[in-house]
């Protein structure tokens, strides 16, 4: 069912004016055509692609999305689940074309929480091209070979956030890059790290036009990641954790480093490994960019 939002016991705490700045409809249905359209969006890529579109949840992913300057097309939101104050943040937004309130159930059959936050959003997605990228003079960035777990995924992208990397470039993608299960596990951090998606030959020949220095992670590597210089302009190459990098990087790169592992197998997650050789060329660089 789909009609025109009354103003009811909100009234008391959201300005009329942020009423009046959207046309706000509700939803009480499942079987609305938009709440059937974002389980189609959550479900499979290929619609994704098709419309352009990917799905956003909770508050503090939708506040950096906004702040990242997403395209954001349509919002629904749970008042019943929504904060009064993070209410007006939603309707005071001037560039959202489409405005839905829902009610709980139907909030809770499109989100993947439950009761969790209140607000759902659909955005345009944003990838950069190789030149599209603005780099500083001595750029640290991350390279990601033929992901495809969308968990592995999110997870790098918060290490990058939090050692502010100034750029995730992935390589021949296996998955879906705006995959909900990236959105979410990223915890917002896919809005906060610039992002591009190219091919593993033309970032090869990429990095070498603009002088960047690569260092491929392998197992057959000689030298130990923290016996390197990373000072200079530096990009990490990482593969995946069942066959690790092409041809190309373990032949090609710059230099090929390793990290030094005492267990009884020799293989970490791509998060983790990611993090302790960042963060090893955040140390060497003073934790200055």
């Amino acid at each position: 069912m789909l009609k025109y939002l009354k103003i009811t016991g909100l009234k008391t705490s959201i300005p009329d004016s942020l009423y009046l700045r959207h046309m706000i409809r509700q939803i009480s249905s499942l079987q609305n055509p938009f709440i059937k359209n974002i389980l189609q969006l959550r479900e499979k890529s290929r619609e994704r692609k098709t419309q352009d579109l990917f799905i956003i949840e909770g508050v503090r992913e939708f506040n950096l999305a906004v702040s990242g300057g997403f395209s954001i097309q349509t919002v629904f939101y749970c008042p019943e689940l929504l904060s009064a104050e993070e209410m007006k943040k939603v309707l005071g937004a001037p560039f959202i074309s489409m405005l839905f309130e829902v009610s709980r159930q139907v909030y809770n059959r499109i989100a993947f929480r439950n009761d969790a936050e209140g607000i759902l959003a659909l955005s345009r997605p944003r990838l950069y091209g190789l030149n599209e990228l603005s780099l500083p003079a001595n750029p640290l960035i991350l390279i990601l070979e033929s992901v495809e777990k969308p968990g592995n995924l999110g997870a790098v992208l918060r290490t990058a956030d939090a050692a502010s990397l100034d750029a995730v470039i992935i390589c021949d993608p296996l998955t879906d890059v705006y995959n909900p299960n990236t959105v979410r596990s990223s915890i917002g951090c896919i809005f906060t790290v610039p992002l591009a998606v190219s091919s593993t030959q033309e970032t090869f020949a990429w990095l070498r036009s603009k002088g960047i220095s690569s260092y491929a992670t392998s197992l057959g590597a000689e030298s130990f990641y923290h016996t390197v210089d990373l000072r200079g302009p530096t990009a990490f190459v990482m593969g995946t954790e069942s066959t690790g990098l092409s041809e190309l990087w373990l032949t090609k790169a710059d230099h090929a480093i390793k990290i030094p592992m005492s267990g009884k197998i020799d293989s970490m997650n791509v998060s983790v490994s990611a993090a302790i050789v960042i963060f090893e060329a955040r140390r060497q660089r003073n934790f200055r960019s």
